[in-house]
């Protein structure tokens, strides 16, 4: 007996002794995995200092052990360090959670991953390859959300994870379907799919997953119907599918998840009704089914959605009257139903019960009165209803809404005076009543609006004098054209030193002109016509920097047109017609081509011959030194036996010849006078030849690097495709842009063409194309890039009469010089000039390029803001380094979805390009309004994007708040 209990004590002493060994071993081994995890890593924080022997690796910094000292919890998140991800991280025996997130890891996910594991999250890296394919029976949550994974779903992941309760593989560049399998995860509560390239049918079999209480499966390629299998899933709280291709209606069953909180449909393709068993969902906090196809009427059902706060129904096909329910949902926030059919009145009590902070129902065909209970919440801060047929007066509840920060009643009905308390409302930064039949006196109010940026009181009946202010030192756009002001413009005007746009056309406005308000040295555009504006032009208004429209037709002005105000740069529109000027036109900036219309009905003489002016006496004789000048240059070029030059004749200060040469007879036009002196048709032609290509497109043809016999100067030829559809309007629009000159656009020098085909000439510039340069820059050589295109595009626009649109705008034009000014060259065929006689088919960037121009609201404003969606894509480039063309974005602007959900739903560094260095905490709050400026530009709707001098505005003084969302909304 003493034998075998001593047997059995030797036997317990080995058993104990190799289990120590085997803990021995295991910690040896984990420590190695750990020193082998650090090698692979570079730690910029220095958060892993204190991975060495000198320490228990259980002290190391995001190490956690458990009571057997072996490693359970690996935690590095957000601590910035890089690296390709090794396999070693997932052999720890016992570990059983690993957070890598918000870093900036590379390579692929490891197929081998410990058994014990139970939460790995390595969301917000950039992450390659295929989803991991490994069987992990414990795992509960798995986040590879925000990489660039790629391949299919695997169709055995059900089988992979079935103990999966978390899956998030959003923002991520997965493609296929969604595997059926994936029903086999039974005890799954969360599900994300969103952002990826996902195609096919939602799969019917996820009504089983009974577990699910979050499904999200936006911003992909889905079709077909929504399986009515999801109304079986009664424990949904959330449900989002926006952004795909879904058809058919809503499904009945939809109305059985009780416990419904969030239903998000917008921006597919859905029609028919809203099933009456949605307002059978109590619990429902926010419902958004905006940007389908959906009709019919809301039913007073929705009156049970009591716990409502947000109601976005706007871009649908609904019709008949808002329903009285809405005014009865206590909770209700943002009520958004613009662009629809909805007739009727408002409901009388809305915003009595609610609790309303944005109402937008504008663009509809609402009639009736303003209700008087909008604002009872004290919260309103948006009130947007124009474009309806609202009669009667402005509430006057309204003048007392403090809340009020934008207020858009234009185009309506509206009648009688305008509450004088309205202009003391302290929030309001934008206020537009025009277009309506309000009349009244404005001067004897106390303007007291200290954030006003925009007031529009056009198109009504206003009387009386102006008032000397507003209230405001933030003014940037005063309109109140098409009234009965009367009186003189008050000089104090001129303290208005944010204005950039001043009309009050059409009054009846008396006295002189204030030389005073050439102290609004923001001034682009000024219009006083249509007046009884007497004495002269003030000088002042010669040494105003910006200003590039100015109107002051139909008025008894007098005296001489100074001749300072011809020496103005930016100055491309004058009319000065009917009035009482004499004397000459100056000869040179806008009225070197002055239209005729421009300066009719006064006593003016010479000028160019487009403006139908008499010659001023003593003048000499333009026709006569015409002809002397031909004959001198034929002369001229006969003696030097090279060319005999045809004629020669000056159109608009352009040099245009016919020359011969060995390859026929060349029509030559500079656009530069020095370089009409260095640059030969031979040097042009004997630069086109392939191994001098430069660049090839299909759009512009073959370009090519040249350089001059004369003087070396260095040029680029580009060799035009066929223009035979409209050869006349192609060269003329040409001719055109050979006169813009900007220090961001490369200038068109010249260009020549024959029956053989034709060339253009551009400068040459040494940089690289703007793709290439963003290698290493830093956030503020970025920035000053996206304001140089900003101020372009101002340019463009605002500047160039007619206005120049870009129609493509695209990095490939783009060529960053050494000292980062980008220098854009604008599009050959793709070129648009609007107001032009001629059009030259073009092709947008923009969503609103898929239809015909003619069905396309081709306005000015609309084609100027398809060049700000293309500033947009540039600005997310200049932000992440991604285009529209890299392969993980696809088609359907994804890149902007992509883009959209980041800057919503992402920290900052998972979507900011990795190669921008110095990023401080000040440079955040600027690349987060940078984004929002991006995002507003590429807006779906045209008018709901910023104008160029704008997005200039906004980079050249960056705010300093950080936190900016936006809101998207056809009326921000």
């Amino acid at each position: 007996m003493m034998r075998k209990r001593a047997h059995t004590h030797y036997q317990l002493v080995l058993f104990m002794f190799l289990c120590s060994c085997l803990c021995a071993c295991n910690g040896y081994d984990e420590l190695e995995l750990l020193l082998s995890v650090k090698s692979s890593l570079h730690d910029p924080l220095g958060f892993l200092s204190n991975w060495n022997s000198s320490l228990s690796f259980c002290q190391w910094n995001g190490i956690t052990c458990d009571n057997s000292s072996h490693i359970s919890k690996i935690e590095l998140s957000g601590k910035n360090v890089s690296g390709n991800l090794k396999d070693s991280i997932f052999r720890f025996p016992y570990i059983e959670a690993i957070d890598l997130s918000d870093n900036q890891l590379f390579g692929g996910i490891p197929g081998n991953t410990s058994s014990s594991l139970r939460y790995l999250n390595l969301s917000n890296n950039n992450l390659t390859g295929r989803l991991p394919r490994s069987y992990i029976p414990r795992l509960q949550t798995l986040d590879l959300s925000n990489n660039m994974l790629s391949g299919e779903i695997p169709d055995g992941i059900g089988k992979f994870f079935p103990g999966l309760k978390f899956l998030d593989l959003g923002g991520n560049v997965l493609v296929g379907g969604i595997p059926k399998s994936i029903t086999n995860m039974t005890s799954l509560e969360i599900l994300t799919l969103a952002s990826n390239q996902l195609v096919g049918e939602i799969p019917p079999e996820l009504g089983l997953m009974k577990s699910l209480t979050f499904i999200y499966l936006g911003y992909n390629n889905l079709s077909g119907g929504i399986p009515k299998e999801i109304g079986e899933l009664t424990s949904l709280n959330h449900l989002n599918l926006v952004y795909n291709n879904l058809t058919g209606e809503i499904p009945l069953s939809l109305g059985n998840l009780t416990d419904l909180q969030y239903l998000f449909l917008y921006f597919n393709k859905l029609t028919g009704s809203i099933p009456g068993t949605i307002f059978n969902l109590n619990n429902m906090i926010s419902l958004d089914l905006s940007d389908n196809y959906l009709s019919g009427e809301i039913p007073e059902l929705i009156v049970h959605l009591q716990n409502l706060e947000v109601l976005h129904l706007f871009s649908n096909n609904f019709s008949g009257q808002i329903p009285h329910g809405v005014s009865s949902l206590p909770h209700l926030q943002v009520l958004q139903l613009w662009s629809n059919r909805f007739t009727g009145e408002i409901p009388e009590d809305l915003g009595k019960g609610n609790n309303l902070t944005v109402l937008d129902l504008s663009t509809n065909d609402l009639r009736g009165k303003i209700p008087e209970t909008l604002c009872e919440s004290h919260q309103l801060f948006k009130l947007i209803l124009f474009s309806n047929s609202l009669e009667g007066k402005i509430p006057k509840s309204l003048s007392h809404c403090m809340s009020l920060g934008r207020v858009r009643l234009e185009n309506n009905r509206l009648s009688g005076d305008v509450p004088w308390e309205f202009t003391k409302l302290p929030l309001v930064y934008y206020l537009d009543i025009s277009g309506n039949n309000l009349s009244g006196t404005i001067n004897d109010w106390s303007w007291n609006m200290p954030e006003l940026q925009m007031l529009n009181l056009a198109r009504n009946g206003f009387f009386g004098y102006l008032p000397g202010s507003f209230g405001s030192k933030k003014l940037e756009n005063l309109d109140l054209a098409e009234n009965n002001f009367s009186g003189s413009i008050p000089p104090s005007f001129g303290n208005f030193s944010e204005l950039m746009q001043l009309k009050l056309s059409d009054n009846n406005l008396s006295g002189n002109i204030p030389n005073e308000l050439s102290a609004c040295q923001k001034l682009v555009r000024i219009d006083l016509s249509h007046n009884m504006l007497t004495g002269e032009i003030p000088a002042g208004l010669s040494e105003m920097p910006v200003l590039g429209q100015l109107d002051l037709s139909v008025n008894q002005l007098t005296g001489r047109i100074p001749e300072n105000l011809g020496r103005v740069e930016s100055l491309v529109e004058v009319n000065i017609s009917y009035n009482h000027f004499h004397g000459s036109l100056p000869s040179t900036g806008a009225f070197l081509a002055i239209k005729s219309s421009a300066v009719a009905g006064n006593n003016l003489c010479g000028g160019d011959t487009t403006s139908g002016l008499s010659p001023c006496k003593g003048a000499r004789n333009p026709v006569w030194w015409f002809f002397l000048a031909c004959i001198l240059a034929a002369l001229l070029l006969v003696m030097l036996g090279t060319y005999v030059i045809v004629y020669v004749r000056h159109k608009n200060g352009v040099n245009v010849k016919k020359v011969e040469s060995e390859d026929g007879t060349w029509e030559l036009q500079f656009f530069d006078a020095k370089v009409s002196k260095s640059i030969t048709i031979h040097d042009i032609l004997s630069s086109a030849r392939d191994e001098a290509a430069n660049s090839r497109g299909s759009t512009n043809g073959v370009s090519y690097k040249g350089q001059s016999a004369m003087n070396k100067m260095q040029f680029v030829v580009t060799e035009m495709n066929d223009t035979s559809s409209s050869p006349t309007c192609f060269w003329e629009e040409m001719s055109e842009l050979g006169k813009v000159r900007h220090g961001n656009i490369v200038k068109l020098m010249a260009m020549c063409r024959s029956e053989k085909g034709g060339f253009l000439v551009y400068e040459y510039i040494q940089g690289k194309s703007l793709s290439e340069a963003l290698v290493g820059l830093s956030w503020e050589r970025r920035r000053k890039i996206g304001f140089g295109i900003a101020k372009t595009l101002r340019y463009l626009h605002c500047n160039c009469s007619p206005s120049i649109l870009v129609g493509e705008l695209s990095p490939e034009r783009i060529t960053i010089d050494r000292t980062d000014e980008p220098r854009l060259r604008l599009s050959i065929s793709r070129l648009v000039f609007t107001e032009s006689k001629c059009s030259i088919a073009s092709a947008y960037v923009a969503p609103e390029s898929a239809f015909p121009v003619a069905e396309a609201r081709e306005t000015k404003t609309t084609t100027e803001k398809s060049d700000m969606y293309g500033f947009g894509l540039i600005l997310i480039q200049l932000l992440t380094g991604k285009t529209p063309a890299d392969a993980e974005f696809g088609v359907h602007e994804s890149l902007v979805e992509w883009a959209r959900y980041c800057y919503s739903d992402c920290h900052l560094d998972t979507w900011v390009d990795p190669m921008i260095k110095g990023c401080t905490s000040s440079n955040h709050n600027e690349i987060v309004e940078t984004m929002n400026l991006a995002l507003q530009c590429t807006a779906g709707d045209p008018m709901a994007r910023p104008f160029a001098r704008e997005a200039a505005k906004t980079l050249d003084r960056q705010s300093s708040s950080c936190g900016l969302r936006l809101k998207f909304s056809s009326t921000v």
